[in-house]
């Protein structure tokens, strides 16, 4: 087997045994902004298979997105009963939610895709993989089309849309 194939395997074994070294990633990145903007991806087997290349023009931030239902936005005004409800369920995931968070805080970047890399209780915990169409060094075409993750163009935006890989023809 290939370093992926074990650095794979050992992110499997600790996501599930929800160890200490696992509890404590999440009690440091609870405590750290919400957005963050890292040097390298925690999980590159899965980053790689996903777009991301160790070179400029590509970054990866990690985000972290709240648990459970929606708040809905409270009526400015009238208290009709129409609008007395407290909860409300979007049609996207959380993570093409963190999707479009990120590329509204780095607009000269395109969103190329993002993975999930934990939880605890409140929060689920997302790295949003980034490239930066202006420079030379990315080269994929996808990068090129403007706003992917508003249009669910990216791989969590197509399954809110109900785009799944659909009926394969065998041959």
């Amino acid at each position: 087997m290939g370093a992926y194939k074990y650095i794979q395997e050992t992110m499997q074994k600790e996501y599930a045994s929800k160890n200490s070294v696992y509890k404590e990633k999440t009690r440091v990145w609870r405590n750290g902004p919400v957005m963050e903007r890292m040097a390298r991806p925690s999980n590159l087997p899965r980053a790689r298979r996903l777009g991301y290349k160790a070179k400029q023009g590509y970054a990866v931030v990690r985000v972290r997105i709240e648990k459970g239902r929606r708040r809905r936005v409270r009526p400015k005004g009238g208290r009709k009963p129409r609008h007395n409800y407290r909860y409300v369920q979007p049609g996207t995931s959380h993570q093409a939610i963190a999707e479009k968070r990120v590329n509204r805080e780095y607009r000269n970047m395109e969103v190329l895709n993002s993975y999930w890399v934990g939880e605890d209780g409140m929060y689920k915990y997302f790295e949003v993989i980034l490239a930066d169409p202006s420079r030379k060094t990315v080269t994929t075409t996808s990068v090129m089309r403007r706003g992917k993750a508003f249009r669910g163009l990216t791989s969590s935006g197509r399954k809110a849309r109900g785009l799944g890989r659909g009926r394969q023809k065998s041959r």
